[in-house]
């Protein structure tokens, strides 16, 4: 091996060691592994363990009901809400029923319709999100799939009322950002937040999906990463082995951390709250070296 070998492969295992550290000892693969596990909690689950009273409201009110996405008030601690998130089955019966949460334009147009209801009612907005990525179907696009997530991302920036995403589970591409442009995004500690699944990278960069753990590292898809770079602003923690060890725990840590944070957003008024959310997206996209240190 040449001189010159020796320093990239020496770079690159040093790279890896800091990035496993960072995350407890996994790698960015192992990670993505335990977000997808077939025990992890879903919307469902800290829809019982978090909130109460929940009233779904349905439809889209220009084509369909999107079982993929759910909506509707509920409280939190007494305090009303608007809840969206993206509804994953827990078995395979329900995962087809629900498209693997997977949403059609006119889940979007449901949770945008909702979410303005809450501005109306000027109450504050949670989104949950848990998607692979927003359904690539053709009768999705025909129906204005890319055009229903960009108006959700434009609309969502303008809306005055507070809002705060949780990403659970998956957080995949445009299907996540339908639903995501908060004012604080929360992120499980084992979760995953990337523009593009790591086997769709691999397939793109390499042609060859089982490069898929290394574009799972170059993604920097890991909480600790995506605090970093800025792109998330807390992280909450899970059992290292992932939140279906520790459900009830997981539980708590997210509506402690999502109570807290909608009372510092109570603090502001709207016009503050518009600036800072426009400075927050603005600011992203900066370079960030978070192999250093």
């Amino acid at each position: 091996m040449s001189h010159k070998s020796e320093n990239i492969s020496k770079v690159k295992n040093t790279g890896e060691a800091k990035t496993k550290k960072a995350n407890n000892g996994l790698t960015a693969w192992e990670i993505v592994k335990i977000s997808r596990h077939s025990g992890r909690p879903v919307f469902q689950d800290y829809l019982k363990l978090i909130f109460e009273n929940f009233i779904p409201l349905h439809g889209d009110r220009y084509f369909a009901d999107d079982p993929a996405i759910v909506g509707g008030f509920a409280e939190l601690e007494g305090n009303k809400i608007m809840l969206v998130g993206h509804y994953k089955g827990k078995n395979t019966e329900e995962n087809i029923e629900r498209n693997f949460g997977m949403a059609k334009p006119e889940g979007y147009r449901k949770a945008l319709r909702l979410m303005r209801l809450a501005e109306r009612f000027n109450i504050p907005i949670v989104t949950i999100i848990d998607t692979p990525g927003a359904f690539p179907g053709m009768e999705a696009e025909e129906r204005g799939q890319a055009e229903s997530i960009a108006k959700n991302i434009t609309e969502m920036a303008k809306i005055e009322v507070p809002i705060i995403s949780v990403v659970i589970g998956e957080g995949g591409s445009g299907g996540a950002l339908g639903i995501g442009v908060g004012d604080k995004i929360l992120m499980l500690s084992r979760a995953i937040y990337s523009v593009i699944s790591p086997e769709g990278c691999a397939s793109i960069l390499w042609r060859d999906a089982s490069y898929a753990p290394d574009a799972a590292k170059a993604l920097n898809l890991t909480a600790d990463a995506l605090l970093k770079l800025d792109v998330i602003d807390e992280i909450i923690e899970e059992p290292a082995e992932g939140a279906h060890t520790g459900v009830h725990k997981t539980a708590e840590n997210v509506k402690n951390s999502i109570i807290k944070n909608l009372n510092l957003l109570g603090n502001l008024d709207v016009e503050e709250l518009l600036k800072n959310r426009s400075s927050k997206y603005s600011n992203m996209g900066k370079y960030n070296d978070i192999n250093k240190g």
